[in-house]
């Protein structure tokens, strides 16, 4: 994908990346500081419906919302295929309302919540999503996990997830045809155990203290890691999330002791994905829709 400013001449760039053997177009209006109501976005639109070549823009935190305005621009531009980043989770109801069902209108996976992905999945047909990872914010194993665990709770089959993972993005970068939109699946209520949402709570709590560069002072992660003691039938999996938090306690606690910027913005990276893994098997353990 070619990244393209809208400042400078972008067409025109556009053009040139193309015809070097760029395969598709990334826009990042909260990075790059545009609305989804921008004129500049028009003729970025015909030049990927021209080339036939998908459009992928960031959906994601940081945004006002983005359906109406681009819906509009789907609508004026039905050749040009559209990928919204992050599940569209920055105006997830609304996108929903506007692209459901819209054939050449794509939804990535790549977000951090697994209750994300649920709402997502009951207002998005299937076929209109396809698996990323967002790397390097996004890392392996989480990026397969979430997704995966997700869709299987909703109700995905074997060949609805290999759609997600790779079937539906193939079709798309070989410029074959994309299938047609069938319905949603999942539902708007899920169960689960009161102790795993305890975990759940409690590593909510903790992670915006990790990415602010705080230490857990009032003992977030530990409540966390007690509430593991539990047992009520679901051991193996808190045995589990149990270990990981241990383990990105530990990792907590030694980062003030870590002089090197880079060295210690690693250590943070791997403590929040071991977060990241055990908040995605609190909320994927036992949890079922009421559909399936």
């Amino acid at each position: 994908f070619l990244r393209l400013d809208l400042n400078e001449s972008p067409i025109e760039e556009a053009r040139r990346c193309l015809a070097a053997g760029a395969r598709g177009i990334k826009l990042h209006p909260r990075a790059q500081k545009f609305t989804a109501t921008d004129d500049r976005l028009a003729p970025v639109f015909e030049i990927a419906a021209e080339h036939e070549v998908p459009i992928l823009i960031h959906g994601g935190r940081g945004l006002p919302p983005i359906a109406a305005g681009l819906g509009d621009l789907v609508e004026r531009f039905p050749g040009a295929t559209l990928i919204i980043a992050h599940a569209g989770i920055a105006d997830l109801g609304e996108l929903a309302r506007h692209m459901a069902g819209r054939k050449g209108v794509l939804f990535d996976t790549s977000t951090w919540s697994p209750i994300d992905l649920l709402d997502f999945y009951r207002q998005i047909p299937p076929e209109q999503v396809v698996y990323a990872s967002d790397y390097p914010y996004g890392q392996q194993p989480s990026s397969l996990l979430i997704a995966i665990k997700t869709a299987r709770i909703a109700g995905y089959s074997d060949d609805q997830v290999r759609a997600m993972l790779a079937g539906t993005a193939n079709a798309l970068a070989d410029g074959g045809d994309l299938p047609d939109p069938t319905v949603p699946l999942g539902d708007d209520t899920v169960t689960q155990s009161l102790q795993l949402a305890r975990i759940h709570q409690y590593l909510s709590m903790a992670t915006p203290l990790l990415w602010t560069g705080q230490p857990d002072t009032v003992g977030i992660l530990g409540l966390a890691i007690n509430a593991c003691t539990e047992r009520n039938g679901y051991a193996e999996s808190v045995d589990r999330i149990h270990e990981l938090l241990v383990a990105a306690s530990d990792l907590w606690a030694e980062l003030v002791t870590i002089e090197d910027e880079l060295d210690r913005r690693a250590a943070t990276r791997l403590t929040f994905r071991l977060l990241h893994i055990a908040d995605i098997e609190s909320v994927t353990t036992e949890a079922v829709s009421a559909r399936v």
